[in-house]
């Protein structure tokens, strides 16, 4: 198995994260955000969604395709019974405690700003991806150690050879298009929660795994035709904003994301595969951060919203302060103290020398 480290699936990781703080502050100034559970500001900055609307057909696919990429890393050296320890360690564990003492957070916060009775239930909240992605690691691990087992296999080689074609990376969209059409979601960007997400993210996590399995071919054809896939997936975009109010049919809907995910990884291949002090410390604070974030969020809507400011300025204040927030949390409060960082999926020593010697918590891990 390929032992070189790619710097380029932590970067992907990371920004994935960062934009997805953005677009959760985005719905914050939509007219609908109330009806999914978001604090809502009085006024709307609609023009916000247009790049919004780009964004959320491919971020969260993306992340499942990273972490299928995550367990193909894991494997070379772990057998079955440490991948799931391990597996319960970083994501069960932060799951179930976030369940417990993370979203209660915003969900009180939520209902201090519109003065409702304070309630809580046990919810995922957006906690749910980690739910996802321990269900598919644990179902599809069997199949991954199969194929670990059987990489010189004819089958791989003719796997490794269709991805050394241009459509072959493409012709995976194949499978989502099926799911869009047999699930039928009413909003395709609708993950949370629901059969379209869930089997979506499945298909994600193993493509994720067998795009990395077919070592070096994938990632040379994403490199060489990595316009022609962002030209394809903003074909689609241009067509449903220009003519469709931002809503093509789900199965076209798969195919623009399957094509701007693709592109992805060949920029983030050609130009982000080398390391950096500063993707060592975002990779280790994307996990908690990702936890953290809703909270920050709602409580900066919670201040921000009532005051005289001008719409964009709030959206600015609202976002440097869940940065803010999330930063400080996480370097002074989450990192310092061994109790808590099995808690939020780090390794467990607390000291900030330990901490400087570690590998950064990434798909590698």
């Amino acid at each position: 198995m390929s032992t070189e480290r790619r710097y380029d699936i932590d970067w992907l990781r990371v920004i994935a994260i960062g934009l997805l703080l953005i677009y959760h502050i985005a719905i914050v100034f939509q007219p609908w955000a109330l009806f999914i559970g978001f604090i809502k500001s009085e006024q709307s900055l609609e023009s916000l969604w247009i790049p919004m609307t780009m964004l959320n057909v491919w971020r969260i696919p993306l992340l499942f395709f990273v972490s299928g990429m995550g367990v193909y890393f894991a494997l070379r050296k772990r057998n079955w019974l440490q991948l799931m320890l391990e597996r319960a360690r970083r994501i069960l564990l932060p799951f179930l405690f976030g369940i417990i003492a993370i979203t209660p957070l915003h969900f009180l916060v939520f209902q201090q700003y519109y003065n409702l009775p304070l309630g809580y239930s046990p919810h995922p909240g957006h906690l749910w991806f980690l739910g996802n992605i321990f269900v598919y690691a644990l179902c599809l691990s069997p199949l991954f150690f199969y194929l670990k087992n059987r990489e010189e296999s004819g089958l791989m080689k003719a796997w490794s050879s269709l991805m050394r074609h241009p459509l072959g990376p493409l012709s995976i969209a194949v499978f989502f298009v099926v799911e869009a059409v047999l699930v039928q979601p009413q909003i395709f960007e609708q993950y949370a929660q629901t059969w379209h997400g869930f089997y979506l993210g499945l298909l994600a996590f193993l493509f994720g795994f067998l795009f990395v399995y077919s070592g070096n071919s994938f990632w040379q054809t994403v490199l060489k035709w990595r316009w022609l896939y962002v030209a394809l997936a903003a074909t689609f975009y241009a067509i449903r904003l220009s003519f469709f109010e931002m809503h093509l049919p789900s199965y076209l809907m798969a195919i623009e994301s399957h094509c701007w995910i693709l592109g992805v990884f060949g920029f983030g291949y050609k130009y982000l595969n080398r390391p950096s002090q500063l993707l060592s410390y975002l990779s280790q604070a994307a996990y908690p951060v990702y936890i953290l974030h809703m909270f920050a969020l709602y409580l900066g809507a919670l201040l921000i919203l009532p005051l005289e400011l001008p719409l964009l300025l709030q959206f600015i204040c609202i976002v440097t302060f869940t940065g803010v927030l999330c930063y400080v949390l996480y370097e002074f409060v989450v990192s310092r103290f061994s109790i808590l960082r099995p808690l939020f999926g780090l390794k467990g020593e607390g000291r900030r020398t330990e901490r400087a010697k570690e590998v950064p918590a990434s798909v590698h891990d």
